[in-house]
């Protein structure tokens, strides 16, 4: 994280601007308090990535409530396209006097170089890979794919700077660290207890999305089920059964984490302005 801080720092005084991806499920949560610092006044475009497998009346709530903080943003999807044909000329409005003062110099059809940052899992890779219309950069539905920093070049006269993700040292709120390990930002491997975690992301959905367990898992009153009895419940259906009759509560886990990730279990926001 040190290392992906520094290079970030390095690189900032060859771009001309920042796109900042965050998680439209937990658009605070997925943003690292440092980047401001980091960043200071470079122009930055902050874009909601996944805003797919989110609660769309979410969706529209923290766009109103970050443009209320004077940050320009717009809702993206990575795998579909949707939003990216809105970037060349939002891009252009915020580096308009710079283009501007460029011009008058004589400085005509430099290309624009842009950095992209966002923390692990975030879709950095997809959303380049997108942009560019091939394989620029590795994916995977996991945290840590990109290692060092790479510059791709589009047409229209963009030149991206992809960084590894970066997280901070410590979560101050220890919310921040569970919707994070939801999501999936968080490696697997380095989660202790996913049981435990899945009980925690099923009483959540209890409580803010109720229907789309019941609709997802075939079940019906869940209002007064705890985390680890609608673990079970599920992990039945689902098959997760041993010797004994008792449950797979690992493999269960596995199955639930998987399918919320997937928006098997609906769209889903973790997180609302207020």
């Amino acid at each position: 994280m040190a290392k992906t801080k520094r290079l970030i720092q390095e690189n900032l005084k060859l771009t001309d601007m920042v796109i900042e991806l965050v998680d439209a499920r937990l658009p605070l949560s997925s943003r690292n308090p440092d980047i401001d610092d980091i960043i200071k006044e470079k122009p930055r475009l902050l874009l909601m990535n996944k805003s797919d497998l989110a609660d769309p009346l979410v969706n529209n709530a923290w766009v109103k409530w970050f443009k209320e903080q004077q940050k320009t943003v717009i809702l993206i999807d990575s795998i579909t396209g949707k939003g990216l044909n809105q970037i060349p000329n939002v891009s252009n409005d915020l580096l308009k006097e710079k283009r501007q003062r460029e011009k008058a110099k004589g400085m005509v059809n430099r290309a624009i170089k842009i950095m992209v940052i966002g923390i692990p899992n975030v879709g950095k890779s997809s959303f380049i890979n997108k942009l560019a219309g091939k394989a620029s950069t590795k994916t995977g539905d996991r945290p840590g794919v990109t290692k060092g920093k790479q510059w791709i070049r589009l047409k229209d006269g963009y030149e991206l700077l992809d960084t590894p993700g970066i997280l901070w040292p410590k979560f101050e709120d220890p919310e921040v660290g569970k919707k994070l390990a939801y999501t999936g930002a968080i490696k697997d491997e380095i989660i202790q207890d996913p049981e435990t975690l899945t009980c925690m992301l099923l009483e959540f959905l209890r409580d803010h999305y109720p229907q789309n367990v019941k609709e997802r898992y075939k079940l019906d009153d869940i209002a007064n089920l705890k985390g680890f009895e609608l673990l079970y419940v599920i992990g039945r259906k689902r098959g997760c059964v041993i010797s004994g009759g008792e449950i797979d509560t690992f493999r269960a886990s596995s199955i639930i984490l998987d399918e919320f990730r997937g928006a098997k279990i609906g769209k889903v926001s973790l997180e609302k302005p207020e």
